[in-house]
Parts: C-alpha cells; sequence; structure tokens
C-alpha cells in the first residue's frame, strides 16, 4: 500500500513539469503502463489529474483548490509562537512577529523580555516603517517597482540621527537587506533600542513574516545582540520549515 501511494504522489510533481502521456509516467515511475494507468485513473477520479483530449495528462483544478484553501487556512502566527518563546527563553530578549497588511507593518505576536529594562510595542499596532527591522525585510522582498512606489509616499521622520532620511536611502538599505537575507535597526527608532530580524518564507520562497529580537543598551550592545543574529535565523528558517510543510511531522513515539 505504501508502495502504490509512493508511486501515485511521484506522479504530481512530474506532471507539474507540464502534460505527460501514460508512456512518460509509466517511464519516470519504473512501471508496466497498466500500473501507471491505474493510479492516474485514482488521481484523476479525486480531481488531482485531468485528461486532456490529446490523451495527455496534466494537474487537475481540485490540486489548486486545495493548495489554496490550505494557504489561507495557515495561521503563521499559531506555527510561530512555539519557536518565538523558545528563542525568548534561550536569550531573555522581547522576541517579535510582524507582517505586512495594507500598507502597513503590524506586530501579530510578541514575547516579552524577562529583563525589568523593557521596550514598549504592542500587538497591532504599527511599526515605524522606515526603521523597523522587520519592515525592512517585509518590504525588500516586495517587487522592485512595488519597493520604489511605496518609498516614494512614505514619510521619513527623524525619529534619531540614525533614522533613515529619504526614499533613495530607505531603497538602498532594502536592496541590502534583500542581498542579504537579514535585518537590522541599531538605534533607528529608539537610540536606546536595537534589533535583529529575520524573515519567514512560504513555500514558494516570499516572505510572509518577519521576527525580530530587540533589547535596550543598557542590557546588551548592539555588537552583543548581533552575535544572536545565527539563532534568530535559525529561528525564521525552523518557522518557514514548518509553515511551507518542508519539515516532516514527526510521529509521536519516533526520534
Amino acid at each position: 500500500m505504501s508502495q502504490t501511494v509512493d508511486r501515485a504522489l511521484s506522479i504530481l510533481p512530474l506532471l507539474a513539469e507540464g502534460p505527460a502521456d501514460l508512456g512518460q509516467v509509466a517511464d519516470r515511475l519504473g512501471v508496466h503502463k497498466s500500473t501507471a494507468l491505474r493510479l492516474l485513473r485514482t488521481l484523476h477520479e479525486h480531481g488531482l489529474v485531468y485528461r486532456q483530449s490529446d490523451q495527455r495528462y496534466r494537474l487537475g483544478a481540485r490540486l489548486f483548490a486545495l493548495a489554496q484553501e490550505a494557504m489561507e487556512n495557515l495561521d503563521v502566527r499559531e506555527i510561530a509562537h512555539p519557536h518565538l518563546a523558545r528563542l525568548n527563553t534561550a536569550c531573555g530578549h522581547t522576541v517579535h512577529l510582524a507582517v505586512f497588511e495594507e500598507g502597513e507593518v503590524l506586530y501579530i505576536d510578541k514575547v516579552e523580555s524577562r529583563y525589568p529594562v523593557r521596550m514598549y510595542s504592542r500587538i497591532g499596532k504599527p511599526v515605524a516603517i522606515t526603521v523597523a527591522a522587520v519592515a525592512k525585510l517585509l518590504l525588500a522582498d516586495l517587487p522592485e517597482p512595488e519597493r520604489r512606489a511605496l518609498a516614494d509616499k512614505l514619510d521619513y521622520p527623524l525619529y534619531t540621527a540614525r533614522s533613515t532620511p529619504n526614499a533613495e536611502a530607505f531603497l538602498r538599505e532594502l536592496a541590502k537587506v534583500r542581498e542579504q537575507g537579514w535585518a537590522t535597526d541599531l538605534g533607528g527608532h529608539e537610540e536606546s533600542i536595537n534589533c535583529v530580524a529575520a524573515p519567514i518564507r512560504g513555500a514558494d520562497g516570499r516572505v510572509v513574516a518577519a521576527m525580530s529580537v530587540s533589547a535596550p543598551n543598557v542590557v546588551v550592545t548592539a555588537d552583543e545582540l548581533l552575535t544572536l543574529l545565527p539563532q534568530v535565523r535559525r529561528t525564521a528558517d525552523a518557522i518557514s520549515g514548518e509553515y511551507s510543510g518542508r519539515t516532516p511531522i514527526k510521529e509521536a513515539g519516533t526520534r
């Protein structure tokens, strides 16, 4: 049974490359045409593949509908929170999760620092979009025309001497962030607060959220906070793997 399921599922990535006839499917699977036909008929009955008028098979509409439904029901906050909590336990600093919605970058989760000196932030509150590390990651992933259009219409408040001063500087920063795959805010919003952030990506590689670790200078210096970057990136990668379905789920009793 497991071999049959494995063979049937192996047909789907083949058809993702383009329509294929019965012989091509059989050759790819290394089975007789009669076996391949039985598998294709079963997938066809469930709407996962479709037989064209030229007798070639392609992926079926039901497969795309299931994928869309699954994506719509994914809750990145629910998936991310245990990972954020573990990172907070390990480092002790404030951990945030943010998304880009309707022109704003919003915090959707927060795990508070264990230190008495903390930064002020609130779930549901927009971040300072021109300086926040999470905002840079989310906006850097936009197509270039969208990035430029957004940058041109933003205001650039000078919160501190390190704030992003204008659209040109902002676009340069986004290009840098896009290339390196992580971002910082080192006193750009508040002189005493530093932040490092990493992206969370979906199955298509696009950035769906961003997470960060923030701490005040009186707790750790900017250089000390930057040493956490590998840990932050590993956490973001773990969330990305689970969110996109790349990370296998372990069954109870397995190691």
